[in-house]
């Protein structure tokens, strides 16, 4: 199962900034990755592991701003075509679970 963070935050203010950087920042040290600069994906084990990790987004949501989180699985995510400085990238599967761990 794979989790997508998606989000637009305010970025007016200084603290609107610094609070836009340390949601990232925090998605980052949950182990996810960036896709592009304001979306970020994680792949979770099993359903246990998305229902933690939601949680865990929901305790550090800003106060502004629009967050999504969409939750697909491995067959969806070797589904996704990427574009690359206007070329097709290579097709990316889905990791071994057991590679994980």
């Amino acid at each position: 199962m794979w989790l997508c963070v998606m989000f637009d935050l305010p970025t007016e203010t200084a603290d609107d900034r610094k609070a836009a950087s340390g949601f990232r920042k925090n998605l980052l040290n949950m182990g996810f990755e960036m896709a592009q600069f304001s979306v970020y994906i994680k792949f979770c084990a099993n359903s246990e592991s998305v229902a933690t990790h939601i949680k865990k987004i929901e305790a550090l949501l800003p106060k502004g701003g629009k967050i999504s989180v969409l939750q697909f699985t491995d067959k969806q995510y070797e589904r996704m075509i990427n574009y690359v400085n206007g070329k097709r990238a290579g097709i990316k599967t889905a990791p071994d679970p057991f590679d994980l761990y």
